[in-house]
């Protein structure tokens, strides 16, 4: 079966990256490291299963948003984790759930919620969803659900309910 792996371009610290990435997600190790006397040249790795290769190419390519690895999270305190596991020691916060890592990579971290609440089928729920998201640096999906049910309400007198005169 074709296996297709990203390959990561790193400026020296592949490894320290990979040891990194490790820690922070479950079921995950280093496969490989290939080495030119003591150097590492590139590293193997799995995160949760998925294989990546990270190379000590040097400072000639740097990480930027065109390319982002995104965790769909199970709940809130799932994506409350890799967010800070992944800005801790220099990441960044980006908006809508986007962060940047300490050595640049590009992550989208988000509770799976996050998508039924957007696409909810009434349009205006929706709509204030994604204005609540737009806030975000964090996804916070109280936050958000509470925008997408909009006030509460009000008691009194409606168009459509006859009033006083």
């Amino acid at each position: 079966m074709l296996k297709i792996i990203p390959n990561l371009w790193f400026d020296g610290n592949a490894e320290e990256a990979a040891e990194f990435y490790i820690s922070v997600f479950p079921n995950s190790r280093i496969t490989n490291t290939y080495r030119n006397g003591d150097a590492v040249v590139s590293i193997d790795f799995e995160l949760d299963g998925h294989a990546f290769t990270g190379i000590n190419g040097g400072p000639h390519f740097t990480f930027n948003e065109a390319v982002s690895f995104a965790i769909p999270c199970t709940g809130q305190a799932e994506s409350d984790h890799y967010w800070h596991a992944l800005t801790a020691d220099g990441g960044v916060e980006s908006q809508c759930g986007w962060l940047k890592d300490r050595f640049g990579v590009s992550w989208q971290v988000y509770p799976r919620e996050l998508g039924e609440l957007l696409s909810d089928p009434d349009p205006d729920r929706a709509a204030r969803a994604l204005a609540a998201m737009l806030q975000q640096h964090r996804i916070d999906t109280v936050a958000i659900r509470a925008a997408a049910d909009g006030p509460a309400a009000e008691d009194g007198p409606s168009s459509d309910r006859p009033g006083p005169s």
